[in-house]
């Protein structure tokens, strides 16, 4: 047995309480190195004259990332604390692995050997919105969803969708044109609305706040906005916000006092000054996100910006009922301040949700203190690189979301926020070079994973475009200009995802097999009540193999095509083809 891979700490995703009563137990080990795993485990104050009395429970093989097996296991300690390790069999010995090392046997002449997992309180189980789990999101950039009132238009809007998207043009979209088209989202079945930033700001893209206790005037005023809130809750909507607490505008008043004033501006503590006179070319002499001179970085250290950002984050909830902050490039300020920034919220409205726009591992902002959630960018570039490139193979692909998967805690999974594509990146049928086929399959994965998804505007209808701004099109309108297939396959998934609870999140997410030469995938979701099986072919060529999972006799219903149906113990798939099956 490989030790040096044998790998547990108890904390984080390996050892966690899921539920008031519940500990998730998580136990990495080399990949096919170890065939049976038991956790032994007692109450650290539970002995008897022969010594410490302990339980054994099997734990179950969960999947490998291509490199490690993950074996998992649900405790539910008595008195809430648990003392553990872990005996590892496979065919030519058995160890024992604690926190203090490998021994022969267990020892039980003191817990001090194992691991601990000191007592399970309610305060520290990581709670998430329960809503969010079963929310399919819509990510809209106001600017390009739809001009709805004209007369607010700013200075040179030019015709709607005339021409490519700049990063300095105008078209005009506002929230009336979101109001006006709120059915088309309602007919989708869309139940969360996320908005990129609203506030006054210079650039068509807002990420450059001017002020962010005002609506920007190009998108209507604070009735309209409320009335925009009003509209979407009661069609069952819930609406997110961008906040950019990281850095603000250029022409944001308390960065403007300081480029006037420099060292006597009573706000140089606002931001990270290097020296003075401050400069913003030809290199900016203070911090800002990247190297851009027009955003400057907030200093969230100082009492008075804490104030005023805490008071932006209450504001817009106490006073038009949102239900979320997206916070963009969250991984850039400091903890201290997004534990104060949770408190707030969460004192304002207990069930707000709260994202953090983080593209890497992010566990140090979801252990329940800060977010709720972050922007899961490697699931989204996993789906891309399997699905809309063909870079990845299945097997290639499986590993990345198991990786994805076996990084967080499971309570943390059901609430990822996972996206195709953004204001940020390309868009997917133009990274697909067009085949709709590979999109199609895009989708599918989406919505059928764990988490809750979010689909960029327009690109249910086949919107193209490069890398920003060529990803930030006018949503487009004419019936005769959308993909109105493309259209019907997201909204029937979105239906399946709601009517089926293994479709979403009450369920297991299981991979089955992940083929990489012929490039199939097959994997399940499976609760108490329903399994359901979805079989991928992400090739050009037909694939025939065979099915990994026991069907016996139970009934098969062909969930896409909503029939009965026998399955062989082979199938077959055309090119690009897929199949959805609800065990019962």
């Amino acid at each position: 047995m490989q030790l040096e891979a044998i790998y547990h700490r108890p904390k984080g995703h390996f050892a966690y309480a899921y539920d008031e009563k519940t500990l998730h137990i998580q136990l990495r080990v080399k990949k096919n190195d170890v065939e049976k795993v038991r956790i032994l485990y007692g109450d650290p104050y539970h002995w008897n004259k022969d010594g410490w009395i302990f339980s054994y429970k099997e734990m179950k093989y969960s999947g490998n990332d291509g490199l490690f097996d993950y074996w998992f296991v649900e405790v539910s300690p008595e008195f809430r604390r648990m003392r553990y390790g872990f005996e590892l069999t496979n065919e030519n010995e058995t160890i024992v692995y604690t926190e203090k090392g490998f021994y022969p046997e267990a020892p039980y002449d003191d817990v001090a050997y194992y691991f601990c997992f000191p007592f399970l309180h309610r305060g520290d189980i990581f709670r998430a919105p329960e809503w969010v789990k079963n929310t399919v999101w819509y990510q809209i950039f106001p600017e390009r969803f739809a001009n709805g009132n004209p007369a607010i238009n700013p200075k040179d809007t030019l015709p709607w969708g005339s021409a490519e998207p700049l990063s300095n043009n105008f078209f005009g979209g506002d929230f009336e044109g979101i109001i006006q088209n709120i059915n088309y989202l309602v007919d989708l079945g869309i139940t969360g609305i996320y908005f990129t930033p609203i506030f006054k700001a210079y650039s068509n893209h807002k990420y450059d706040t001017i002020d962010y206790m005002e609506i920007d005037p190009q998108f209507g005023d604070k009735a309209t906005f409320k009335r925009l809130v009003d509209v979407c809750h009661q069609h069952g909507i819930k609406v997110m916000l961008d906040a950019v607490f990281n850095h603000s505008g250029f022409y944001f008043a308390p960065f403007q006092d300081v480029l006037k004033h420099q060292e006597k501006s009573r706000y140089k503590d606002w931001f990270h000054l290097r020296e003075f006179p401050v400069k913003t070319s030809p290199v900016p002499n203070y911090d800002t996100f990247a190297f851009t001179e027009q955003m400057p970085k907030l200093n969230t250290e100082n009492e008075e910006v804490k104030k005023y950002l805490l008071d932006v984050a209450k504001y817009w909830i106490e006073e038009f009922d949102i239900d979320g902050w997206r916070l963009d490039v969250a991984n850039e300020v400091d903890h201290a301040f997004w534990r104060e920034f949770r408190k707030t919220v969460k004192t304002v409205k207990p069930d707000a949700y709260i994202l953090g726009e983080i593209w890497h591992d992010s566990m140090p902002w979801l252990q329940g203190d800060q977010f709720d959630a972050v922007m899961n960018y490697p699931f989204t570039q996993g789906a891309l690189d399997f699905f809309a490139r063909g870079k990845i193979n299945a097997e290639q692909f499986k590993n990345v979301i198991s990786t994805v998967l076996y990084s967080y805690p499971k309570n943390v999974n059901e609430v990822a926020f996972n996206l195709l594509g953004s204001h940020d990146t390309p868009r997917i049928l133009t990274i697909a070079d067009g085949n709709k086929d590979r999109i199609k399959l895009l989708f599918l994965f989406q919505l059928s994973f764990i988490g809750t998804p979010c689909i960029y505007y327009g690109d249910e209808i086949g919107i193209t475009g490069g890398q920003d701004p060529g990803c930030r099109k006018c949503m487009v309108w004419e019936d005769a200009k959308q993909d109105k297939e493309l259209l019907q396959f997201v909204k029937k998934l979105i239906a399946l995802r709601k009517r089926y609870p293994a479709f979403q999140n009450d369920a297991e997410f299981q991979f089955a097999e992940a083929n990489k030469i012929h490039n199939y995938l097959t994997y399940y979701k499976q609760s108490s009540d329903e399994t359901i099986l979805f079989a991928i072919n992400n090739s050009s060529e037909n694939v025939k193999f065979p099915l990994s999972i026991n069907i016996n006799d139970e009934t098969v219903v062909d969930l896409w095509n909503d029939e009965v149906v026998e399955l062989d113990k082979e199938v077959e798939l055309p090119p690009f083809g897929f199949a959805i099956w609800k065990i019962k």
